[in-house]
């Protein structure tokens, strides 16, 4: 049996959100769903469920789309080290206070 799970609410939400402001770029472009699809090469279907957010769709998918909006340099960044600063923080509470040579002669 092939049961699908559940995202969190958060992951839904973002999700949905990124679905509205795929489809708000398009329309933005004044581009119609039949050609954003070809552009994409994905059906328009698919196309309407990315567009809702569905997290069914495989993340190629979205990719595709997010390559023919000509927007693949925010995604390409969207996890740059430099934006995580949860990550940052961490990786700062783990830098030595003090570095210590114990070769070095006076």
């Amino acid at each position: 049996m092939n049961e699908r799970w559940s995202l969190y609410p958060q992951a839904e939400r973002a999700l949905k959100k990124v679905g509205n402001d795929l489809r708000d770029a398009r329309r933005r472009r004044r581009i119609s769903t039949t050609t954003l699809a070809e552009r994409a090469r994905i059906s328009r279907a698919t196309l309407y469920r990315i567009e809702k957010g569905d997290s069914g769709v495989s993340i190629s998918s979205y990719t595709a789309v997010i390559f023919a909006l000509g927007l693949i340099d925010q995604l390409k960044d969207a996890f740059d080290a430099r934006h995580d600063a949860v990550g940052l923080g961490l990786e700062a509470e783990q830098m030595p206070k003090n570095i210590v040579n114990k070769h070095y002669d006076h």
